[in-house]
């Protein structure tokens, strides 16, 4: 049995405040609760990648038990918050029009195992870093407390596939240079199918899906909620992950660059919407 440092019981529901709630923010968590709820997924693609290490397939089925909980959290949040809102209808909705690729892969899409591992830690690092933001930006009290719950989840589950990599590295030859392509790579799918539909199914509209509008509308929300510190933790973890040192100059740069892209993109969804 999977063991979760917190359950649904330990949040405090009681003192939930809805007029504390930004109408816009209620949107990203929707969306975002129903790609947590889809976890198991994922963790049936990694048991097929490691079909010979019982130990780390455990540990994958276990990470996916505490990913459903995430999902479990914010879709009660949110239907606490609009009563209106049905996550199971929306989490059926999510699961008729997007399908998780790969489920029937039987190797890494990245080509190697430490490669899957790097692109496990950067959805680590997206997912700590975007709780932390929301849990930093929001005043109301119990999404704060599970945005801070799930925040410190996502990041002991970095350290986790960080582990595997490291052990994976043992057997394999992984430069850095292609370390960097994978996390990049894997950084970029962001903008996949997966986010654009959860933000699709989970806020009603009838209009035919549109990837490209789904996915803006999404981000012009979520990544709102970045400060400068948010992207500095993110740069780290990156860099860690492909075994490059922290604080020298390319390291510095990196952490304006990233604050850059993300001030600027954040603008430009603005004035795109506007």
């Amino acid at each position: 049995m999977a063991y979760r440092h917190w359950t649904l019981d330990d949040i405090p529901w009681g003192r939930l405040e809805p007029a504390k709630v930004d109408p816009e923010l209620l949107k990203v968590i929707k969306a975002a609760g129903l790609v947590e709820y889809n976890a198991g997924d994922y963790a049936t693609y990694l048991c097929n990648v490691f079909p010979d290490d019982p130990q780390f397939q455990q540990l994958a089925r276990s990470w996916a038990v505490e990913e459903i909980q995430h999902g479990e959290a914010l879709g009660r949040w949110a239907t606490l918050i609009d009563p209106s809102y049905d996550f199971a209808t929306a989490f059926a909705r999510f699961k008729d029009g997007y399908r998780v690729p790969h489920l029937t892969a039987t190797a890494s899409v990245r080509g190697s195992r430490s490669g899957e591992m790097v692109a496990r830690c950067m959805v680590e690092t997206g997912t700590s870093s975007f709780y932390s933001a929301i849990a930093d930006a929001t005043d109301e009290p119990v999404l704060k407390t599970v945005a801070q719950h799930i925040a410190a989840d996502e990041l002991r589950h970095y350290k986790m596939f960080y582990i595997h990599l490291k052990r994976c590295l043992q057997r394999e030859s992984l430069g850095r240079i292609r370390r960097v392509q994978i996390a990049l790579g894997r950084i970029a799918e962001s903008e996949d199918e997966e986010l654009a539909y959860a933000y699709y199914a989970a806020n009603g509209s009838n209009e035919p899906f549109d990837r490209g509008a789904c996915f803006r509308a999404y981000a012009r929300r979520a990544f709102g909620y970045y400060q400068r510190r948010h992207l500095d933790r993110v740069v780290g973890m990156v860099f860690k992950a492909c075994g490059l040192k922290p604080q020298t100059l390319f390291f510095s740069a990196a952490t304006k660059l990233a604050w850059w892209f993300m001030d600027n993109k954040v603008r430009q969804l603005s004035r795109m919407a506007a």
